[in-house]
C-alpha cells in the first residue's frame, strides 16, 4: 500500500495521449501513445494482416472509434504501475455513463493486483477519467454473417471448435503459439486471423526496477480486440468459450475474480456497450456458459486427437515449444477434471507423469478443494466441480495416489447432486447455439 500512495503522489497524471491506425502493404497497423509524465512513455501496437480482412465496405471512420475503444482497455497495462489517480484522455470522447463503465472493469479486473499488492481501493475514489474532446457520433452500414471463434489452446475453444463444425466460422487468435495452430488444424479450419499485439517492452523494465505489477483484465482486451476483427471480417457473432465456472471468485469473502472479464457479468456489460455505443449488429456471447467444467471435460475426453496437442498451464507457455510444468495449479486442476474420464495411461500419456500421485503439490491441491484459505489464482474450476471430480476418480480406482488418498482421509465421498445433468440457464446464447449445446450433453 505504501508503495502505491507513493507512486500515485509522485505519478499524478497518465495520459492516454493518441493512437494512429495506418496500413503498409501488408498489415493494418494500430500504434498507441501512453505517457506517465517525468517517467516514461509507451507506444504497445496491434497487427493484422491485410488478407485476413473481408470486409468489402470498411468505414475507416469506424475503425478509428475502436481502435480509440481498445486503447482504453490496452492502457490498464501501462497505468497499473503507478495507479495515477487521474486517467487523461487526450483523443477521444467518453461520456459519464463510459467512464463509470471503464471505472468498474478497471476496478474488478484488476481485483487480483489490487489483493496481491495490498492495495485497498474503493471503485468511486481509485482513479478520475478525464476527457478533452467532444462528442463523436460514430454509426456504420452493417450486415455480418457467421462466428468468429476465439482460441487459445485448451480444451474449452477445442469443444467450441468441434461442435460448431459446418457453421461459417473464422478463428482469431493472438500471438498464436504453435499448439493453437496446432489445434486449429486438427479442427479443419483454414480462415484463421493472427492478431500481433506488441508490448512496449519499458513497461517490463519498469517492473524489474519494483514499479507496481500484477494481474490484467486480458480477456477484456480481448473483447475489444474481437470486435474490430469481427467487423473487418463481416462476422455476425464472437464466440467465447468461457463457461459457467468463471463466475466464481478466488478470495472467501470478497469479489476478487482472476476470472472477472471471462464471467458472465463482464459478457453481459460489454453487450450493454456495443449496443449503446458500437451500434452494429454484432452479438459477443460465451457458446459454454451453459456448461461447467465438468461437463466441458467430459464431451473433449473424447476428441482422443487433440489430447496429446492441447495446453493450458500459463508456465509452460513460456517456454517453447508449450508445455505443462506439472507443478502449478492449471495442470493440476486440469488433470484432476479430466482424470474421471480417461484411463490413467492417457493421462499420464497427456501430462508425462501422474500429479495425482505427488507429495510437492499437496499445498496446491487444498487450495483447489477448498481446505484453504483462497483459490488459486489461475483459470480453474469451482471448489464444487473439483471435489466432484475427485470423487468420481475415487470411485473407478482401486489403488489410490497419493492426493487421491489424501482426499479419501479427510473428505466425504457422498454425492448429492450429478454436476454432469447441470445446466446453468444464466447465458446469452441463442436457441440455434443453445440446441447445439444440449445435443452435446445428451450424447454423453
Amino acid at each position: 500500500m505504501k508503495n502505491y500512495l507513493n507512486y500515485q503522489e509522485k505519478y499524478k497524471q497518465f495520459i492516454y495521449e493518441s493512437f494512429n491506425v495506418s496500413e503498409n502493404e501488408t498489415e493494418l497497423i494500430i500504434t498507441y501513445k501512453f505517457v506517465i509524465p517525468n517517467l516514461e512513455e509507451f507506444n504497445p501496437s496491434i497487427k493484422i494482416l491485410k488478407s485476413d480482412i473481408t470486409n468489402k465496405e470498411l468505414d475507416y471512420k469506424y475503425i478509428n472509434y475502436l481502435a480509440f475503444n481498445i486503447g482504453l482497455v490496452e492502457l490498464i497495462s501501462y497505468w497499473k504501475c503507478v495507479c495515477s489517480k487521474e486517467i487523461i484522455v487526450k483523443c477521444g470522447y467518453l461520456d459519464d455513463n463510459q467512464k463509470n463503465w471503464f471505472k468498474k472493469l478497471y476496478f474488478y479486473g484488476l481485483g487480483e493486483f489490487f489483493y496481491t499488492n495490498n492495495i485497498e481501493v474503493d471503485i468511486d475514489n481509485f482513479v478520475d477519467i478525464k476527457t478533452d474532446n467532444n462528442k463523436l457520433e460514430v454509426e456504420t452500414n452493417y450486415q455480418g454473417e457467421g462466428n468468429l471463434i476465439l482460441v487459445g489452446g485448451g480444451k474449452d475453444s477445442v469443444v467450441s471448435m468441434e461442435l460448431l463444425k459446418g457453421n461459417p466460422n473464422s478463428i482469431m487468435m493472438v500471438n498464436p503459439k504453435k499448439t493453437m495452430l496446432h489445434c486449429v488444424d486438427i479442427a479443419g479450419y483454414k480462415d484463421i486471423t493472427s492478431v500481433t499485439r506488441v508490448i512496449d517492452k519499458k513497461i517490463i523494465e519498469l517492473n524489474k526496477q519494483g514499479f507496481l505489477n500484477g494481474h490484467t483484465p486480458f480477456s477484456a482486451l480481448l473483447a475489444f480486440t474481437s470486435f474490430l476483427v469481427a467487423y473487418l471480417k463481416n462476422k455476425k457473432y464472437i464466440v467465447l468459450s468461457n463457461e459457467s465456472s468463471a463466475n466464481e471468485g478466488n478470495v472467501v469473502g470478497n469479489t476478487v475474480n482472476h476470472q472477472y472479464s471471462k464471467s458472465f457479468e463482464f459478457e453481459n456489460d460489454f453487450n450493454y456497450y456495443v449496443d449503446n455505443y458500437f451500434k452494429i449488429d454484432i452479438k459477443y456471447f460465451s457458446f459454454l456458459r451453459p456448461l461447467n467444467e465438468l461437463q466441458i471435460a467430459h464431451i473433449f475426453s473424447k476428441y482422443k486427437k487433440y489430447h496429446n496437442v492441447f495446453k493450458s498451464c500459463n508456465v509452460g507457455s513460456k517456454k517453447e515449444p508449450w508445455e505443462w510444468c506439472c507443478n502449478c495449479s492449471k495442470c493440476l486442476f486440469v488433470y484432476i477434471i479430466l482424470n474421471p474420464f480417461l484411463e490413467e495411461q492417457e493421462m499420464i500419456n497427456m501430462f508425462g507423469e501422474n500429479l495425482l500421485d505427488k507429495d510437492s503439490l499437496l499445498e496446491v491441491f487444498k487450495q483447489l478443494i477448498g481446505d484453504s484459505e483462497n483459490k488459486p489464482f489461475d483459470c480453474v474450476g469451482t471448489f464444487e466441480e473439483i471435489n466432484y471430480a475427485l470423487k468420481l476418480s475415487i470411485k473407478k480406482q482401486d489403488k489410490l495416489p497419493y492426493l487421491l488418498n489424501y482426499y479419501y482421509q479427510n473428505h466425504s465421498l457422498e454425492i448429492y447432486e450429478n454436476l454432469l445433468n447441470r445446466f446453468n440457464n444464466s447465458h446469452n446464447l441463442k436457441p440455434y447455439f443453445l440446441n447445439i449445446i444440449r445435443g452435446a450433453l445428451d450424447e454423453k
